[in-house]
């Protein structure tokens, strides 16, 4: 009864500036992320062309995902979300400018994304480093949950659509008003408690080598902002290595990432030209989507707490994958939007126990560079497979969505054993013990 009236109880004052933070964040990364691909439309019509602004959005978590864990290990965290912040505020003031000059070019665009990403892998890293130090341990899959519902609502429902009448506007207003947005996380993010500057104290000390490790914070954090880590991003990876279940489930997250991102790299061309949908549009095509999305967030915590989270990451995946390949089979805008709703909210239900169980298990102390390794792993991989969702999307726009649904099919039914009997071995599922 315990344990689950702490469930229940409220987040706290603190998760409430973090969450804040966040939201405003994501409203202005949901500006320019609508704005961007927009823009690039108007340069030309080449799929491929177009996908290397999606893939060079990842490129900063390829080479400097390690970087900004070693940065959000060793700084304060609430500073290095400040700077992020700004610097990504800057990139949207200038690519603004250019806009109103009428100089903008797909190379702009692409430098643009490039940095905009390098502050975008400090602020997401810190962010999720910083959630153990405002929440009990037994509220981390909710406070996920919370955060990424923040993100899809406002991506979708709010910054997307908005994003898109303001490009029919002129395609300079969204990145203006995306660069104000980012000024609210700024001020949030240095109000932020002393538990959230730097990494906590775990109940016992941390054997990197051992193969199954299920340390995760107390429930109460202590917080220990005077010392900074010790350990090498060396040690770091040499922890996840030796982490068997999370070496696993970083090869597996590696694969269905890089099948949504063979999707994904087609998906405004899909609309625009396979489903003839006017740009402005394209705004509140993606909120319809994102509906899906902000109910996965919404209904995962419930679904981890009655299925447990290795269930729960199978059968998203299974969802997500048929969903995926029927998008691509739909007759008509109406059913593609639908169906990718449900893809999306798959996805959504995925990433909370995905995200929750690296925090439960990983050492405080050592959380940022792990996260660092393990984005760069994973996320370095999606630039290449959009770049070849947009060759593939030279022939048929539709055949990358059909192929990332076979792909994420048989990689989850190879990995039955890992999802639901390796989730169950690590510790790591909701609420295990330590």
């Amino acid at each position: 009864m315990t344990e689950r009236v702490a469930r229940r109880a409220p987040l706290g004052r603190d998760f409430g500036k973090l969450w804040t933070a966040a939201a405003f964040s994501n409203l202005a990364d949901g500006l320019g992320r609508t704005a961007v691909p927009l823009v690039a439309t108007t340069l030309t019509h080449d799929p491929l062309a177009i996908s290397a602004i999606g893939a060079v959005a990842f490129v900063p978590w390829l080479v400097f995902g390690l970087p900004a864990g070693i940065i959000v290990d060793r700084f304060d965290r609430r500073i290095v979300m400040a700077l992020a912040n700004t610097l990504r505020g800057a990139v949207a003031v200038w690519l603004a400018t250019l806009g109103v000059a009428g100089e903008l070019s797909l190379w702009a665009l692409i430098v643009g994304t490039l940095v905009f990403g390098l502050g975008e892998t400090l602020f997401d890293n810190a962010t999720n480093a910083v959630v153990p130090g405002v929440v009990r341990r037994e509220q981390l899959d909710r406070a996920n949950g919370w955060l990424q519902a923040a993100q899809v609502t406002i991506d979708n429902f709010i910054a997307t659509p908005i994003a898109g009448v303001l490009f029919a506007l002129s395609l300079a207003v969204p990145l203006w008003a995306g660069a104000a947005g980012f000024i609210v996380p700024i001020v949030l993010a240095l109000l932020l408690p002393v538990s959230a500057a730097r990494a906590l104290r775990t109940p016992a000390a941390v054997d990197p080598d051992a193969p199954d490790v299920t340390v995760g914070v107390m429930a109460e954090p202590v917080a220990t902002p005077e010392a900074a880590s010790a350990t090498t991003t060396r040690e770091a990876l040499r922890y996840l290595w030796h982490h068997r279940y999370l070496r696993a489930m970083v090869v597996f997250t590696s694969v269905i990432g890089s099948a949504l991102s063979l999707a994904q790299a087609v998906i405004i061309l899909f609309f625009l030209q396979t489903q003839q949908i006017p740009y402005a549009a394209v705004g509140f095509v993606t909120a319809g989507i994102g509906v899906g999305a902000l109910a996965g967030s919404l209904i995962a915590p419930r679904l981890v707490n009655r299925f447990g989270r290795g269930r729960v990451m199978v059968w998203s995946v299974v969802v997500g994958a048929v969903m995926t390949a029927a998008t691509g089979a739909a007759p008509e805008a109406m059913s593609a939007v639908a169906l990718f709703a449900l893809a999306a909210g798959a996805v959504s239900v995925w990433n909370v126990p995905w995200g929750a169980l690296r925090q439960q298990i990983v050492p405080g102390e050592i959380f940022g560079r792990v996260l660092g390794v393990i984005r760069t792993l994973t996320w370095g991989l999606f630039p290449i497979a959009t770049l070849i969702g947009g060759w593939i999307g030279r022939f048929d726009l539709r055949l990358p969505f059909y192929l990332a649904g076979a792909i994420m099919l048989v990689a989850v039914l190879v990995s039955l054993p890992l999802l639901i009997g390796g989730t169950r071995r690590a510790g790591a599922e909701f609420a295990a013990d330590s």
